[in-house]
């Protein structure tokens, strides 16, 4: 059985690993435990600001902090660092293209418990709009060290979105992490299943599992929302013939909503996506909302079932 970590932990230890660099600055807004800055706090103590329940001044901060040549990562929940302060966000980020490192976690239902005010499933769609911000979503623990360090080496705004419970591990220690590719997990020539962040693993197992039923499918992991990598996009659809695509996001201003718009504009083919439908979450388990928002691998195969009558 795989090991299972959250991305958080990854984005955690790389975050310290990086601190040996005097230019990187951290700050958060009173959530250091829960976005695992903490660690960093420990080691380089003088370059950690506890900005408090202040969403709004934590990024204006950073952005005066990257004016000086710094490289600030800024953390918070993802609904709240992208909800309260997008116009901060909207000005240093994007209209004065600040090297400013966004952190967003406990996004999506993977938050659990903590209900529809902590679980942002609107982010994607905010981050992605802002122009010159890259958007990225690892996998799992190792994808999200990885997406961490080249963050720090990218000189521009950021958005980095990660989740709160523990997800299998499917990458090894030797996984190289290459910025706006895609990367094919599993090959297959009857459908393609376009997933990022927790739902990979969940298409992973879909696939096992449609493999027993005759039916190949192709299985792609898109960390980089934005640049996103169009040209596998493609392919896929050229291959293939047909798409499915699933997130733990709307598919509103989504994974889906940009894999419609590349489809429509370069080879229109069936597409299903698979994410939360215009409504919010709720309180309960990971699992059980999973299970409820058909976050599931046999919900995905029931849809993937569904693309297929439709080539």
């Amino acid at each position: 059985m795989a090991e299972t970590k959250a991305t958080r932990d990854g984005f955690g230890e790389a975050l310290a690993e990086l601190g040996s660099n005097k230019d990187i600055v951290v700050l958060d807004a009173d959530l250091s435990e829960s976005t695992r800055t903490h660690k960093f706090a420990q080691k380089y103590p003088e370059r950690f600001l506890d900005m408090g329940i202040a969403e709004q001044d934590l990024v204006a901060t950073a952005a005066g902090l990257a004016a000086s040549g710094k490289i600030p990562f800024a953390c918070s929940f993802a609904a709240f660092i992208t909800g309260r302060a997008n116009d901060q966000i909207r000005l240093n980020a994007g209209i004065s293209k600040l090297n400013i490192k966004l952190v967003g976690s406990h996004a999506g239902l993977l938050t659990g418990e903590d209900g529809a005010s902590h679980q942002s499933l609107e982010d994607i769609g905010l981050m992605r709009c802002i122009p010159g911000m890259t958007v990225i979503q690892p996998a799992d623990f190792i994808e999200a060290k990885e997406a961490t360090k080249a963050a720090a080496k990218l000189k521009g705004p950021v958005y980095l979105r990660l989740g709160r419970g523990k997800v299998p591990v499917i990458n090894n220690e030797n996984y190289k992490f290459e910025l706006g590719k895609g990367a094919t997990l599993k090959d297959g020539k009857d459908i393609t299943i376009i997933a990022t962040g927790a739902l990979v693993h969940e298409a992973l197992a879909a696939h096992e599992e449609l493999k027993k039923q005759n039916i190949s499918a192709r299985i792609i992991n898109i960390h980089t929302i934005k640049p996103i990598d169009k040209n596998i996009i493609i392919k896929a659809a050229k291959e293939t013939k047909a798409i499915v695509t699933a997130e733990d996001h709307g598919i509103n201003g989504g994974l889906g909503s940009i894999v419609a718009e590349i489809l429509s504009e370069n080879i229109p083919v069936p597409l299903e996506r698979l994410g939360t439908n215009d409504t919010f979450g709720e309180s309960g388990k990971p699992e059980e909302l999973y299970k409820k928002y058909g976050f599931t691998p046999e919900n995905i195969i029931k849809v993937v079932k569904k693309a297929l009558k439709r080539k």
